[in-house]
């Protein structure tokens, strides 16, 4: 939900000039994973989306592409509304995340930390994750790469996984890790989530922040992770699931709610509107976690 809601006060906010950032020397390895993923249980319809697995010297970082891929169409209309001082939906001019969260392993400890938004707020919480790996002697070729089978349990699901010993990189897609070399595919016995390393690239002057994230953070929209627990977590996300407006109905008046968006005819409630039926058409299109076990358990819990 982060992108989702940090692309709704892009498209709000940004009528000022941006603030140009530092360029960061940190190098990393861009790995590109294709997602192929079922949605819906009760449909055989899959869907595909691009993820990427940045590996720096300290950490990893792991998230759906849709929203860093699209930073040079964001930025154009960002630059063309602080020139004009108009507004421009820039909602309809991207395609939206699937998937909102960040998940980062920290080196060499592997902390695994899983980064997510609530409305406004960037929350994180520490998930404590060992995988108890079965190497085998199975070798097969995945695309490029010369790899070996491994199985794991997680989440309530049984995964295969194949990885290569030629890319020196004891991670993975999502939180997966552990096994002598960077995991190249990835999937659980059902295939209802499957990972296949695509590509990969070397990136200089990396910047873990996307230029979405950073016009946030000059508007106003934190950007520093505040820790938490999973079981918080998970309960004030299904709070915001129900009503995702909620926090910013607090902070904006009716007055407020009346005004027209700066050279539009949309006011802002309007626009508002458009963007709680958008959140809540993301929390509806999935309904097969990655994790089924996580969800059970928070069944109980009710």
């Amino acid at each position: 939900m982060k992108k989702l809601f940090s692309v709704f006060f892009i498209a709000l906010f940004a009528f000022a000039s941006a603030q140009d950032s530092k360029e960061s020397k940190e190098t990393a390895n861009r790995f590109f994973y294709e997602l192929t993923f079922k949605p819906k249980k009760d449909s055989a319809k899959m869907d595909k989306v691009v993820a990427i697995l940045d590996i720096t010297s300290k950490k990893s970082i792991y998230q759906d592409y849709t929203i860093p891929a699209q930073d040079s169409i964001i930025k154009v209309a960002v630059e063309e509304m602080e020139k004009t001082k108009s507004w421009k939906d820039v909602t309809k001019l991207i395609k939206m995340p699937k998937f909102s969260y960040k998940i980062v392993k920290t080196y060499p400890e592997m902390k695994e930390q899983y980064i997510d938004r609530v409305s406004m707020n960037l929350f994180g919480y520490d998930d404590d994750i060992k995988f108890n790996w079965n190497i085998l002697p199975e070798k097969e070729k995945v695309g490029e790469y010369n790899t070996q089978k491994a199985t794991t349990e997680f989440g309530g699901r049984k995964w295969t996984a194949w990885f290569s010993t030629d890319i020196p990189f004891q991670d993975g897609p999502y939180k997966f890790y552990g096994l002598p070399g960077l995991i190249v595919k990835v999937e659980d016995s059902e295939k209802n989530y499957s990972w296949k390393l695509s590509g990969n690239k070397k990136i200089s002057n990396y910047d873990e922040m996307s230029y979405s994230d950073k016009i946030n953070a000059k508007y106003g929209i934190p950007q520093t992770i505040t820790p938490t627990t999973k079981e918080k977590f998970e309960k004030a996300y299904a709070s915001f699931k129900q009503d995702p407006m909620a926090e910013f109905r607090q902070k904006v008046t009716p007055e407020m709610m009346s005004m027209k968006m700066p050279g539009s005819d949309l006011t802002i409630g309007e626009f508002a509107k458009k963007q709680e039926k958008q959140a809540k058409d993301f929390f509806n299109a999935n309904d097969n976690p990655i994790e089924i076990s996580s969800q059970n358990q928070e069944k109980k819990k009710k």
